[in-house]
């Protein structure tokens, strides 16, 4: 039986680890994939995304941001079926979120709505997150809206943060935890087992396809 695979779009401003982490995934499926890596765009023209695209021989694309209301266009022209951003530090425009409604899907270093909205990216998270005494941080996708971090989510995974974390010790325990969950909510976005309602609701066809994460984030999975 042959598989239509759903043209995947990643939008990323950074080195792209959570780029790399779907194209292992979707590599490791082989024919099984349910999306195929079909365009990968930077506002940054020196990101690490994009040399990681060119060199498995995706579209590769720098839209600066004075010119990112041409990404409906560019999209349009690769014939894109689905969006993960990974990174973007960009809002997309509006009609780009609209067009794509229940197609665009985002991962945030936290556990929104906690540490989400405008200008919360990076370490920017885990300093607030360690400046407020909170003992659980994680990993959240949800789907994408005109508004930062706003989005249904689709799931959660916790991570403990110890006493002795700094910023990039914890962000470097959810990183590892969000490319193993991203990868896997994107396709089941792509296979049609997650889905977006006319509600705003998150309707899952089956449980999540998640590995077991290293006793590191002692946690389980929310939503799977």
């Amino acid at each position: 039986m042959t598989i239509s695979r759903k043209r995947l779009a990643v939008l990323a401003s950074g080195s792209g680890s959570n780029l790399q982490a779907i194209h292992e995934h979707l590599a490791t499926r082989g024919a099984a994939a349910a999306a195929e890596l079909s365009l990968v765009v930077s506002d940054r023209e020196t990101a690490g995304a994009l040399e990681r695209a060119r060199g498995w021989g995706v579209s590769a694309v720098h839209l600066p941001a004075e010119r990112l209301a041409e990404l409906g266009v560019l999209l349009a022209e690769h014939e894109i079926e689905i969006i993960a951003l990974a990174g973007f530090l960009r809002l997309v425009p509006p009609e780009v979120t609209r067009a794509f409604r229940g197609r665009i899907l985002n991962v945030h270093p936290a556990l929104l709505p906690a540490f989400g909205g405008a200008g919360m990216y990076g370490q920017r998270v885990h300093k607030a997150v360690l400046k407020s005494g909170a003992r659980i941080s994680g990993a959240t996708v949800h789907f994408v809206t005109e508004h930062y971090d706003d989005g249904a989510i689709v799931a959660q995974w916790p991570v403990p943060v110890r006493t002795d974390d700094t910023a990039e010790t914890l962000a470097a325990r959810v990183l590892a935890v969000e490319h193993r969950v991203y990868p896997r909510c994107v396709s089941a976005l792509a296979d049609g087992s997650v889905q977006l309602l006319s509600d705003g609701s998150v309707q899952r066809a089956t449980p999540l396809d998640f590995d077991q994460l290293s006793p590191d984030s002692g946690r389980h999975p929310v939503g799977g």
